[in-house]
């Protein structure tokens, strides 16, 4: 069982705004400490999106949206045990 605190409920809109803003670059997932999956993200953005002018990134853009999304939708202990204890990487 998770121990809410503000701290967590602070974590998880932040995660969310980012998704939803700067989601194509993976900041989203550097915020929840996914480096790797966020630099997955940022590096199929930049590089992906150079050679495919510009396609790649907004379907990155696209999973940010969709994950932001689902951040915002979930409980604050939903959230928690998904996030935070369970570690899931991607949606």
């Amino acid at each position: 069982m998770a121990n809410l605190n503000s701290s967590q409920k602070n974590r998880q809109l932040m995660a969310a705004y980012c998704g939803i803003i700067f989601g194509g670059f993976g900041v989203h997932k550097f915020t929840l400490g996914y480096y790797s999956e966020g630099f997955i993200m940022l590096v199929i953005s930049i590089v992906g999106g150079t050679f495919t002018y510009g396609f790649t990134f907004l379907i990155m853009q696209l999973v940010g949206l969709i994950e932001g999304m689902i951040y915002l939708n979930k409980s604050p202990k939903q959230f928690v045990d998904t996030y935070c204890i369970n570690k899931q990487g991607w949606f």
